[in-house]
């Protein structure tokens, strides 16, 4: 039986020189040639050379050559995005190969906020597991201070928290920004109303948050008098979430998270009045980090160098 003969996509794959792609990508970002030299350490001729291989084994031109550089033609473009597709791939191998190679497993415990909402995270933590999958990822909620303390005394590996006065025995990675809007259900006579002046809701019954309520969020209340009138407590977010929903009173709810459920919350501050935070990945300067802590940094590191979409 006679063998198939290669198509013409599998012969440019045995016979092109993957380097050529590199060359090409630092064409497409720096605009002109003699700046691809210079960002590659490589003579200009040899650049030239590379992209005139590279077009005659595509068979199509890849550039115009102007007063200022070179300018992409079609074709280019879509190589320049395919070139960026690569690259991607190119610098997450070493993870990807060091995390097939491993046989890491036992428990990475997380010590954070409640309903943390972060694609960032999500995506980390969605890698890390498919890498090591014989972990067992492990969550803690607890308030921010809890969270803050166990990780200063070593009780915690990683933690998930706000935290307006950062300790110099912990390192503070910035994860996200959370935006808090003050909510009422649609049991509320407030609902569907326009927006309030803060200070307008000083009279309102209100649902607390305890130690869970970020230091700038306590401090924009107490400025406005709100939460005088308390009728309504839970630590996690679900239950004032639920308490608001009921028309208990109302209360301050991370716009991520009020966005996400299924009932209907109704604003009732300008936007552009709402106090908000950091939230942070806390480790602490003087440990050195378990192997699995460590994995799930680099995967956030990783994550937060991703090109835009």
């Amino acid at each position: 039986m006679h063998k198939p003969l290669p198509s013409r996509d599998q012969i440019f794959a045995r016979q092109v020189d993957w380097n050529l792609f590199r060359v090409f990508h630092e064409i497409a970002r720096c605009g002109s040639l003699s700046a691809t030299a210079r960002a590659l350490h490589m003579q200009q001729p040899s650049v030239s050379a590379a992209l005139k291989r590279l077009e005659a084994q595509l068979d199509c031109p890849l550039c115009e050559r102007t007063s200022t550089g070179v300018m992409l033609t079609p074709a280019g473009r879509a190589l320049a995005t395919i070139c960026e597709r690569l690259l991607a791939e190119v610098q997450a191998m070493p993870g990807e190969v060091a995390g097939a190679a491993d046989t890491l497993e036992g428990t990475l415990t997380l010590h954070m906020l409640s309903q943390i909402v972060c694609p960032t995270l999500d995506h980390a933590l969605a890698r890390f597991h498919v890498q090591h999958p014989r972990a067992l990822i492990r969550i803690e909620v607890a308030p921010w201070r809890t969270v803050v303390e166990a990780v200063r005394a070593g009780e915690a590996t990683i933690g998930f928290a706000c935290d307006s006065a950062p300790g110099v025995d912990l390192r503070y990675q910035p994860l996200m920004r959370e935006t808090q809007q003050l909510y009422c259900g649609d049991r509320h006579p407030l609902f569907g109303h326009a927006p309030f002046l803060p200070d307008e809701l000083a009279d309102q019954v209100f649902i607390d948050t305890g130690d869970d309520e970020p230091v700038e969020l306590s401090d924009f209340r107490r400025r406005y008098r709100l939460g005088t009138h308390v009728g309504g407590h839970a630590q996690d977010l679900n239950e004032v979430r639920w308490l608001i929903g009921l028309g208990v009173g109302i209360g301050f709810l991370p716009t991520v998270v009020a966005a996400r459920g299924p009932d209907a919350l109704w604003p009732l501050l300008p936007e552009d009045l709402l106090p908000s935070y950091h939230v942070h990945v806390i480790t602490r300067v003087a440990d050195q980090l378990p192997p699995l802590a460590q994995r799930l940094l680099e995967e956030l590191q990783r994550e937060t160098r991703q090109p835009a979409s």
